[in-house]
């Protein structure tokens, strides 16, 4: 039986310090974007974690 391709997630890309314009944006800010996606790396990473620890069982 095949296993179905399963690579660790990526974390995402900080983004570079010039690349906030200051003019506190919000939701629209690089930096509020790269904390959404630190978030969001961390539930995937996890979860794929998981499934590592299932697989060797």
């Amino acid at each position: 039986m095949s296993q179905i391709p399963d690579p660790r997630p990526e974390p995402p890309r900080e983004p570079d310090a010039f690349a906030c314009c200051g003019n506190e944006c919000g939701e629209a800010c690089v930096w509020t974007i790269y904390q959404h996606a630190q978030r969001r790396y961390a539930l995937e990473l996890e979860a794929w974690q998981l499934r590592q620890l299932e697989q060797e069982d």
